[in-house]
């Protein structure tokens, strides 16, 4: 079965209609790539690559990576977390959304994360506890997506996440420096028994270390499928490590055995001469797709990298947020305004707030179809990765995945750690009017994400760039920051990776002051934008793929140890 977006032709229509001019063309560099894979750590790329020799899809890799992902980066995504993906296929040029986010279970209610005192939990707390752990979504996400777009077996498509973690993998810098953490999930009894050594000592980057039960794992889901992670013995031991503690979940058997990811038509709109697709909410696609809607009513591609440059992407981002984190929520529990939030005349109408130094604050808009909303009460922190796919025949996959924080909750089983994805619902459901929040918890909801996989056509259609980040509520503007780089700024993807963070909220800036040149600093501040450091945001994961005259080039973020390689 494949999905066809309705969005795509009308996007493509209004395209030809309103732009005349020719499509500028991204920098090239001398490359002959036909495949690709661009991902957070290079045993997983290998994973990866391993599946395109064999004469796999960017969907039978996805799987491969994910599995080794999970093994060597459990601090970002696994086995127990969730996914969105953006799925390109060449041949018919559709492009489907793919929904692996967890959901909550059937007996959550809106004060989920209260406490016996009526108060919402602390932030640890919440995380920590039972409660913040919802059916896991990535396994049977990518299940769905290699059913309608692989080419190989599922069950050989684990084959060397099941041979590095039977066999022992060198210990990655970021898993290690992760597993050293004194507090939070670093120190609960399962990740604390898991990176100990038997001399007492922590793990160290570079030691060889093995993990068996993770082993098992990927050899009973490749042997069953999803249900090898959803029924069973698997899902027996999630279940009881979820009830355990002060604060125990009431996450069911048949909440996992429920679970089902959801494909849609990848929600597709106008940007220049392109045509930029992401999922739709409750992911941050429709948030990042806003952000260049407004960006589109100005002149930022005249200023590459500079003072005007930054204040127009600062202050687009500023409003992105604020229209986010009022309005988008699961749509089959609350309305979205996606088409309010990315109508023409809407955006027109944002986008004139801009004025020639920065407001003190910007505040939601009213966009058609947004109903009463309760400010946002919800808190996003950071324990993501993202990767990209591009294989022989042009398929492509662009795919951010989660177990939410560092280590997720905390809790292992099979070797793998869970997710809290629930703290990312709102904890407040209402204001004190009662107006609800569009990300209150419900029974078999799913929290909003930031996650927004992107892939950048040209107007016939054809693939162009694929790109996308971790980071928490960061990952919107990180993922507009690349986009901006390679379509208006026309960088390659790896200079476009490359560029400092700014991350604009609705009272606040943060970025990597230290990496804008001086005069750009200065210049920012003269227009009310003051840059600080140490935000305390999860930096960024940016991985990217592009397409230049000579072939695939890839990009992969300084900022941590992954890498893009052809085959």
């Amino acid at each position: 079965m494949s999905f066809k977006s309705p969005l795509l032709p009308l996007a493509l229509a209004a395209f030809l209609t309103a732009c005349a001019q020719p499509q500028p063309a991204l920098a090239q560099a001398p490359a002959k790539a036909k495949a690709m894979v661009a991902a957070a750590n290079p045993m997983a790329v290998e994973a990866g690559l391993k599946v395109l020799r064999a004469g796999g899809t960017a969907a039978d890799a996805a799987v491969a990576v994910q599995a080794t992902l999970g093994l060597v980066e459990p601090q970002s995504s696994g086995l127990g977390g969730g996914a969105f993906m953006t799925y390109y296929d060449a041949k018919t040029k559709q492009v489907t959304g793919y929904n692996g986010r967890e959901t909550a279970p059937m007996a959550a209610t809106p004060k989920l994360f209260y406490g016996e005192d009526g108060k919402p939990l602390g932030r640890m707390a919440a995380i920590l506890s039972g409660r913040s752990t919802g059916a896991p979504g990535a396994i049977a996400m990518l299940s769905l997506a290699q059913s309608q777009h692989g080419k190989l077996a599922w069950k050989d498509l684990f084959g060397e996440a099941e041979r590095l973690a039977d066999g022992g993998f060198p210990v990655p810098r970021r898993m290690a420096n992760a597993a050293a953490g004194k507090g939070g999930q670093a120190a609960t009894p399962d990740a604390v028994a898991y990176f100990t050594k038997p001399d007492g000592t922590k793990v160290q980057a570079g030691e060889i270390m093995r993990n068996p039960a993770y082993a098992a794992s990927v050899r009973k889901i490749a042997a069953e499928g999803p249900k090898g992670l959803l029924e069973g013995a698997i899902a027996e031991a999630i279940v009881a490590k979820v009830h355990e503690g002060p604060i125990p979940g009431e996450l069911s058997l048949a909440d996992l055995k429920a679970y089902k990811p959801q494909a849609k038509p990848g929600l597709c709109r106008p940007y220049r001469a392109y045509i930029v697709c992401v999922p739709n909410a409750p992911s941050g696609g429709p948030a990042v797709l806003e952000a260049l809607g407004i960006l589109q009513h100005t002149d930022i591609g005249k200023h590459r990298n500079d003072v005007e440059g930054w204040y127009l992407f600062s202050q687009a981002s500023r409003l992105m947020y604020a229209d986010r984190d009022r309005y988008i929520g699961d749509p089959d529990f609350v309305d979205v305004p996606v088409e309010g939030l990315l109508d023409p005349a809407y955006l027109a109408e944002r986008a004139k707030l801009i004025g020639p130094s920065a407001a003190a604050t910007m505040a939601p808009g009213k966009p058609k179809g947004a109903g009463p909303r309760a400010p946002d009460a919800t808190k996003e922190v950071s324990g993501t990765t993202h990767l990209v796919i591009v294989d022989q025949w042009g398929n492509v996959v662009s795919m951010t995945t989660t177990v939410e924080s560092v280590f997720g909750s905390g809790r292992m089983v099979g070797g793998f750690f869970l997710n809290n994805q629930l703290t990312d619902f709102s904890f407040s459901p209402e204001d004190r009017d009662g107006a609800p929040a569009a990300n209150a918890v419900a029974p078999g909801k799913r929290p909003r994400s930031s996650m927004a996989p992107a892939i950048v056509l040209d107007k016939k259609g054809a693939f162009v760039a694929a790109v996308g980040s971790p980071g928490g509520p960061s990952i919107l503007a990180y993922n507009l920051k690349a986009l901006v780089g390679m379509l208006d700024w026309k960088l390659s993807v790896q200079d476009a990776i490359n560029l400092p963070n700014l991350i604009a909220g609705g009272s606040f800036y943060a970025a990597e002051a230290d990496k804008f040149s001086p005069d750009v600093v200065a210049g920012l501040e003269a227009r009310g934008i003051k840059l600080t450091s140490g935000f305390g945001a999860e930096g960024s994961g940016l991985h990217g793929i592009e397409v230049t005259p000579n072939g695939l080039r890839g990009g992969a973020d300084p900022r941590r140890e992954g890498v893009a390689k052809a085959p």
